[in-house]
């Protein structure tokens, strides 16, 4: 996922993104609430981990905002305990889901991912596409019912394809969700992590198709 954190805490938001960057994520780290509504208009995002308390605005303001600019990504808030009583506001306006300091730095993915897959009008945490099998809360993968080792990009990369089986998916906005804004990677990146992946897919039904200028597409294979 490509996730918009906004947190102005140095130790928290640190923590989260060591965190989400570890388990494969793509994070941009905002720490004033001036600078929100400008990094979210201007790069697509999965998800938003948004703090209430922020320098200059409200987290609630913020969010309405948000949605008025047609900013339709899931919004995780992060609350004090104090602050609970402004969660029906807080879902009125637009946030998807909150979770309460202090919390476990895997239930916060956890719940990103759940958010997610329920933007997606996904339901299960696996996916499956011919005898290829992904569980995206486990992290795991399986052909036929036999365990694929693959890479935290590997995966994550895969996980992207499948969602979008059938589809075309641009090689621009697979760059934006595998890699950190400050990581400096070309395309090869990109077109080694495929020709891995094809490998490990050798035993499957399934075939990542290359559609020359534009991106690549999961389908079923003939054969």
């Amino acid at each position: 996922m490509r996730i918009l954190l906004v947190e102005d805490n140095e130790d928290l938001g640190e923590a989260i993104e060591k965190r989400l960057r570890s388990a494969g994520h793509s994070v941009e780290w905002v720490r004033d609430g001036d600078d929100v509504l400008p990094t979210a208009e201007a790069e697509p995002f999965d998800a938003v981990a948004l703090d209430l308390m922020l320098p200059n605005r409200d987290g609630i303001s913020l969010i309405a905002e948000l949605r008025r600019h047609k900013f339709n990504a899931p919004i995780l808030v992060i609350t004090a305990r104090s602050e609970i009583d402004d969660k029906v506001s807080l879902l009125d306006l637009g946030a998807d889901d909150y979770l309460v300091k202090p919390f476990d730095l895997r239930e916060l993915e956890a719940r990103l991912r759940a958010l997610l897959r329920r933007s997606g009008g996904q339901a299960s945490s696996t996916v499956s596409v011919g005898n290829l099998e992904l569980d995206l809360a486990g992290l795991n993968a399986s052909v036929a019912g036999k365990a694929l080792e693959l890479g935290r990009r590997e995966f994550r990369l895969l996980e992207i394809l499948v969602a979008h089986a059938g589809k075309v998916v641009a090689k621009e906005r697979l760059m934006n969700q595998l890699f950190n804004f400050d990581e400096n990677v070309s395309i090869n990146a990109l077109e080694l992590h495929i020709s891995r992946l094809r490998k490990k897919l050798e035993a499957a039904n399934i075939e990542i198709g290359t559609v020359r200028g534009v991106g690549y597409v999961v389908r079923v294979s003939d054969g």
